[in-house]
């Protein structure tokens, strides 16, 4: 794919999360579409946006929970960019889905770092590139109608992100860092609607644990996707602990964390 191909599927993705409108896959015109053109594509939707004003405020990792993969068609994590015009803190008490191609919701982990992490770090020692921890909501979308998508279609389209809501930031800091390192391989995440649906997740579902998700992603990107750094300030979230679940304009979901001293969320989507 030389680079006029790369940017025009940039161009129609851009296009097609801002006016809402459904894509066919890249793959039904570009089958072979490999894991570093697809990557390019994003960069360039990245480029898109900051041209516009858009600041990247952190990554999302996604197609961590290794209990969903059959669901999807997908087998391995993909990742992409966060933007301030995306992120807020869950506080709000309202987000607005109404805006995404058939929008999920996911709840997770999520990361604040002090410091950008080396590749190949150990889990430990990536907690001490991090200032605090939090229990997010990430909402998802797809512009690929029915969630119908080859692996590399979902990295192209800059990792599926439409929102993150976090909760309050808790500090970790070297006297509370252990405890963190073992709370964070050990937890339950119960997600719930006020239309009766309810799911449960542990952290073990996110490739082990939310900080060998972080593990991935930061030895994965640093060979993959060089461009993509994590700056003092960023947010990474880590993916879903529950199952992931289509949300609707009026609809109230809430979370609850057991095993982590993180406070459960409650938003109604609009």
């Amino acid at each position: 794919m030389d680079t006029t191909t790369t940017e025009e599927w940039a161009q129609r993705l851009f296009d097609a999360f801002d006016s809402r409108t459904p894509l066919e896959p890249l793959t039904a015109t570009h089958p072979d579409l490999s894991v570093a053109e697809a990557y390019a594509i994003a960069e360039a939707i990245r480029r898109l946006r900051t041209a516009r004003g858009e600041m990247v405020a952190g990554w999302k990792i996604g197609f961590t929970n290794r209990t969903i993969w059959d669901d999807y068609g997908v087998h391995a994590p993909i990742w992409g960019p966060m933007f301030n015009s995306t992120t807020g803190p869950a506080s709000a008490g309202e987000w607005d889905v109404g805006r995404l191609h058939e929008p999920q919701i996911e709840a997770e982990i999520a990361f604040r770092f002090a410091r950008t992490p080396e590749p190949g770090l150990e889990e430990n020692e990536l907690l001490g590139c991090i200032d605090a921890v939090s229990h997010s909501l990430e909402f998802v979308q797809s512009p690929f109608p029915g969630w119908k998508f080859a692996p590399v279609d979902t990295m192209a389209a800059a990792g599926l992100h439409g929102g993150f809501a976090h909760g309050p930031w808790h500090a970790i800091e070297a006297d509370n860092r252990d405890d963190w390192l073992q709370a964070l391989s050990d937890f339950t995440i119960t997600i719930r609607s006020d239309t009766g649906i309810i799911d449960s997740g542990v952290a073990a579902n996110v490739l082990g644990g939310p900080l060998s998700a972080l593990r991935h992603f930061v030895d994965e990107a640093a060979r993959q996707t060089p461009e993509c750094i994590i700056r003092p300030g960023d947010a990474v979230t880590t993916g879903t602990v529950p199952k992931a679940f289509p949300v609707t304009p009026g609809e109230h979901w809430s979370t609850e964390v057991e095993g982590l001293p993180l406070e459960g969320l409650s938003v109604r989507c609009v």
